[in-house]
């Protein structure tokens, strides 16, 4: 498990789960509360029964429906205590609260509007007050600690190294669709462990690396050699000829592996594609590949991706960074399955010769003049590494005084890993590890090194250390660097927080500002569209080859690269929330152009440029983010599609409208996958139910617009193979009554509602930012949060700065 654990034992180990598993805590928790804190009003309550004008209203307009063996919705009012401190009880009445407000229940025609105002300010202020004191006692968010992928980034920036160390670590667990969330999030001894190897691992690197220095491999590869074997049987490389390597798509797997790249070691490398050339594009004047890593054989099929490649008629060079492992080759072969597939004859003795003839039969190919692969170290040279580690201490340093440079060096390494300052008692337990082994006649490298390890895996660097209340200025930094950055707050965040200036909204909102500008933002970017917009499940289905013979993984891909860039977009000119519903702008390749079939309905659009932003004709389909090919693909299961998911969805994700889980032994519906029988015509039995009608009237409307689109987010106008099935219908009728008859009349009723969609995105972005869902007591800061974003159309980027200078966000 690693030299820490061995040092720190058992007990100790147990000690650290318990620390940290203590301060996640939930609502009405065993001994969670604190009878001390409750009013001496509310002491006096009868906490088993409502306020007596609470329990006339119920009396007079609920309990007929609400109190027998089987009341309404599942829920009696009969019994059901009034103690808001109990998590299911709060729940219950918040619930009513809000389906009163929402002129839901009761149903009485007679019912006049001071006895709502009533009930309602009543019961409203009980909500209020009890979860605003349970948020002052114990906080709105339970001991948060970081993701995965936070403590990754968190690793890397304290030493400098760039290991991949996020996919040793257990999955974070999503709850309100979030994984930072704190009430989801588990701290075992099986995970503790796992950190503590994790740590160990980037240890040996970052040490080995400073004391050792960095590999220089450095290979040049030219289209003779990537060539070898040319002739041999079953040879699957590329064609060398005329100074050029060229590759072709092939029916046979792993064509266009090159056996003569064979990497030395683990690692990021540069590669870099010399004069790429498209042979034979199609219209678009361009031909489209992949590059990946991996064995390249059957024993080990897996290969992994290295970039897309996008080959033009104009030769140019591409270049790429990604981590390879020891042995791996590459693999270069055109990618898009709308090509005409070559002839294999891999076994033939004039292979090169046939294969010219691959080219005048006007077969797609892709051309270089080599390839370049260089050892590189992204996030720190050997010198930064060595700083990290050592700091000024030299070797004459520790040899001469081990005791006093272990202490000095620990210290200092704690107090960036802890994020803030630290105390000699705070850290002296971690300094004794090292000593320990220095009286062991130790050398001082295993002793700083297990004193470093144990620091790595305190719950001082894997959690968030906030008390309930206004954070102080080091929380606040945390919170603002892994919000924006999902990473450990830099000099600048430090020295604020040390000068107490990140109190002050106008400092706080000028570094939002900067950090939001700052490369390390795409980090954020890719977590949070991963976790938002559920991107990171993209690669969880693989759509009926036989139904979408032209999806493949540069479509894929390409996917992926169109939302990030979209969001981007958006907050980086403060674009307002109504682009999630409808643009008149697209972020679009060559390739999804003729995936998506809109050729004729962009303007802007040039060959060679991946990603760019494209101008949309006013009857395009393409706009918004909800039209984009990975959503799509994420809210359909590879073979069909289903109302009812994407328009959970939408309404989630987009809207800002919680859906209730199903009744239990409700069964779902599920889709024709023949498109003989429509899902709508499925639905509507399924909804003949009262009880599923109720949620159904507002799930489904964005659902029917959206089924205009298939699983990998075509335009359809019948369901089935070929489009020989039902026809869609895209119509419907919204929760509050606006009719639509297809995806563009359904974009008007939301593009003019964008209050709505910015309260959705606030609270979605404040859930992932602070690690908490919405409370009750929330939402006055939600509406500030939103009526501050007006003047700017509810600029993406104006919400968000909003919500990180808001109390939810700087308070625990």
């Amino acid at each position: 498990m690693g030299l820490v654990i061995r040092r720190l034992g058992f007990p100790c180990v147990l000690l650290t789960v318990t620390v940290i598993a203590s301060v996640g805590r939930t609502r009405g928790d065993e001994n969670g509360g604190s009878k001390e804190s409750i009013d001496s009003e509310s002491a006096e309550q009868d906490l088993a029964r409502p306020p007596l004008p609470i329990s006339d209203f119920l009396g007079q307009h609920c309990l007929d429906c609400h109190s027998d063996d089987e009341p309404e919705a599942g829920l009696s009012l009969i019994g059901l205590p009034f103690d808001l401190r109990e998590p299911k009880a709060f729940e219950s009445w918040r619930r009513v609260y809000q389906r009163v407000r929402d002129g839901e229940m009761p149903p009485d025609s007679d019912l006049k509007a001071n006895e709502t105002d009533d009930f309602l300010n009543g019961l409203n202020r009980r909500l209020m007050e009890s979860d605003s004191r349970d948020i002052a006692d114990r906080g709105r968010v339970r001991g948060r600690r970081l993701t995965r992928t936070e403590y990754e980034h968190t690793v890397h920036s304290l030493l400098g190294i760039d290991l991949p160390l996020r996919d040793q670590l257990p999955e974070d667990t999503a709850m309100h669709g979030f994984e930072t969330v704190a009430d989801g999030q588990q701290l075992s001894h099986h995970l503790l462990a796992r950190y503590l190897d994790v740590a160990d691992r980037a240890l040996a690197e970052a040490f080995d690396r400073a004391l050792k220095g960095d590999y220089t491999d450095v290979g040049d590869f030219s289209p003779r050699l990537l060539s070898q074997g040319i002739g041999r049987r079953n040879y699957r490389g590329p064609e060398s000829r005329d100074g050029e390597s060229i590759s072709w798509p092939i029916f046979r797997p792993f064509f266009g592996r090159m056996r003569s790249i064979r990497v030395p070691h683990d690692g990021w490398y540069r590669i870099t594609l010399r004069d790429v050339r498209a042979i034979n594009p199609a219209k678009g004047g361009t031909v489209w590949g992949t590059l990946r890593s991996g064995v390249g054989a059957s024993a080990q099929p897996i290969l992994y991706k290295v970039g897309i490649v996008e080959a033009t008629e104009t030769p140019r060079d591409l270049h790429y960074e990604a981590w390879i492992r020891k042995g791996h080759l590459l693999e270069l072969t055109p990618n898009d399955l709308t090509l005409r597939k070559a002839p294999t004859q891999s076994g033939r003795p004039d292979t090169a010769a046939y294969r010219k003839r691959n080219e005048e039969q006007g077969f797609s190919g892709i051309a270089h003049r080599g390839i370049l692969m260089e050892r590189i170290y992204p996030n720190a040279d050997r010198e930064q590494v060595t700083q990290n580690l050592f700091g000024d201490a030299k070797q004459e340093h520790w040899e001469s005084d081990p005791t006093v440079v272990l202490k000095r060096l620990v210290t200092r390494f704690a107090s960036k890993a802890f994020r803030r300052p630290v105390t000699s008692d705070e850290v002296a337990d971690y300094q004794q590890i090292g000593l320990d082994l220095l009286s062991e006649n130790e050398s001082f490298i295993e002793a700083l090194r297990a004193s470093y390890s144990a620091v790595l895996c305190s719950p001082r660097t894997l959690t968030f250390v906030e008390s309930p209340g206004p954070l102080d200025d080091y929380a606040i930094a945390s919170r603002l660097s892994y919000a924006l950055w999902t990473d450990m707050p830099d000099e600048t965040l430090m020295r604020l927080a040390g000068e107490g200036k990140l109190r002050n909204t106008e400092i706080l909102a000028s570094q939002i500002d900067r950090m939001l500008d700052d490369p390390r933002s795409k980090q954020f970017i890719n977590s949070f569209t991963d976790q938002w917009l559920n991107l990171n499940q993209i690669d969880f289905t693989t759509p009926d080859s036989r139904q979408f013979r032209t999806f493949d993984p540069v479509v894929q891909e390409s996917m992926l690269q169109e939302t990030r860039t979209f969001v981007s977009k958006l907050i980086e000119e403060d674009l307002g929330v109504a682009h999630f519903v409808d643009s008149d702008f697209a972020c679009l390749n060559e390739r999804l152009l003729r995936h998506y079939r809109v050729a004729d309905d962009v303007e802007g659009w040039k060959p060679g440029r991946g990603i760019q932003t494209v101008s949309l004709s006013p009857a395009s389909r393409r706009g918004g983010l909800i039209t984009q090919g990975a959503i799509l693909k994420v809210t359909a299961d590879g073979t069909t599609t289903s109302p009812v998911v994407r328009g959970v969805f939408v309404n989630e994700r987009i809207l800002g409208v919680r859906v209730p889980p199903p009744p239990p032994g409700v069964p779902a519906v599920e889709p024709d996958v023949r498109g003989a029988t429509s899902i709508r015509d499925q639905l509507a039995k399924h909804r003949a139910d009262e009880s599923c009608n109720a949620c159904h009237r507002t799930i489904d409307p964005p659902g029917f617009a959206l089924e205009s689109f298939d699983p990998v987010g075509v335009w359809r106008d019948r369901y089935g193979i070929g489009g020989r099935g039902a026809a869609v219908d895209p119509s419907g009728t919204t929760a509050d009554g606006g009719t639509f008859d297809g995806l563009l009349s359904w974009q008007q009723l939301y593009v003019n509602q964008p209050e709505l969609i910015a309260r959705g995105f606030a609270e979605q972005f404040l859930t992932y930012a602070t690690g908490a869902p919405i409370r009750y007591s929330d939402e006055p800061a939600v509406d500030r949060i939103v009526s501050d974003s007006k003047a700017s159309q509810y600029g993406i980027r104006t919400l968000i700065r909003a919500a990180l200078t808001s109390d939810p966000f700087l308070k625990k």
